[in-house]
């Protein structure tokens, strides 16, 4: 494997951003690890960080780059602040960036990552899960995949989550007016009903919460919702409550989810 950590710029953020990318490598005398390269066309995965972290953390605490090494596919591990991957009321344009931008970017720079929806993926944890179920459902003509893990999925409650008037502002500052968040272009729950009255293709979706996570009751809420539009949903719980032990082990589950299905 190879990887890189890419400082450049952003036209739609107005400044320089970071991100770590793994790219495949065949390889055969590496201690303890073969790599697995790509004659054609490289799948890619986006990979989301939660509201606490950066582009490295994926790194930090997980194995990411020794669970995708014999999968022949790229990681890009983008740093989007605490954003929320929205194009925030009072900030920055992370949607866009997310959504649009970082694709052209990331394929200017590897020529060799492919530009099929069914070779494009995205997964995330917490305020992450949040952002690749977006990719999914607001995205889907770009990413055919998206994997959530402890997803902060219903924002439309973000009303409630500022038990300050320092934590309501900076809802507000990404949400704008917290009583219009539902039915808004940032609510998951009507953007899945959109996109499946829209007639576009659809997302394959992923999702898995521990069942003493704080964001489970979201979770289920989504899963029944999804169910009952007919989206092609793997949904997984287990034990556990909003920590990296879980999601170094279930990204594992998204990587076997993502290799035995985006070509079914």
């Amino acid at each position: 494997m190879a990887l890189l950590h890419v400082d450049f710029f952003s036209d739609v953020l107005g400044m320089c951003m970071q991100m770590d990318v793994i790219l495949p490598q065949q390889t055969k005398g590496q201690i303890g690890m073969e790599g697995k390269g790509n004659e054609g066309k490289i799948p890619t995965l986006y990979l989301l960080h939660g509201m606490s972290d950066d582009h490295t953390i994926w790194q930090r605490r997980t194995s990411i780059e020794r669970y995708v090494s014999d999968l022949g596919i790229a990681v890009v591990m983008p740093t989007t602040h605490l954003g929320w991957y929205t194009d925030m009321a009072w900030g920055n344009r992370y949607w866009t960036f997310i959504s649009k931008e970082l694709p052209e970017i990331c394929r200017s720079f590897f020529a060799n990552l492919s530009d099929r929806r069914e070779d494009t993926f995205a997964a995330g944890l917490s305020m992450g899960g949040y952002g690749a179920m977006k990719l999914g459902l607001s995205a889907s003509e770009t990413f055919g995949m998206a994997a959530s893990l402890s997803g902060g999925l219903d924002v439309a409650t973000v009303s409630g989550w500022g038990k300050t008037e320092e934590e309501k502002r900076y809802w507000q500052s990404v949400f704008g007016d917290l009583d219009k968040v539902e039915n808004g272009s940032n609510d998951l729950f009507a953007e899945a009903a959109r996109l499946k009255e829209s007639g576009k293709p659809l997302p394959k979706l992923y999702m898995w919460c521990g069942t003493e996570d704080f964001l489970y009751e979201q979770n289920v809420h989504m899963r029944a919702h999804l169910t009952k539009l007919g989206y092609e949903l793997t949904y997984e719980e287990s034990p556990g409550d909003h920590q990296w032990k879980y999601w170094d082990e279930k990204i594992q589950s998204v990587l076997e989810w993502i290799m035995k299905n985006r070509n079914n």
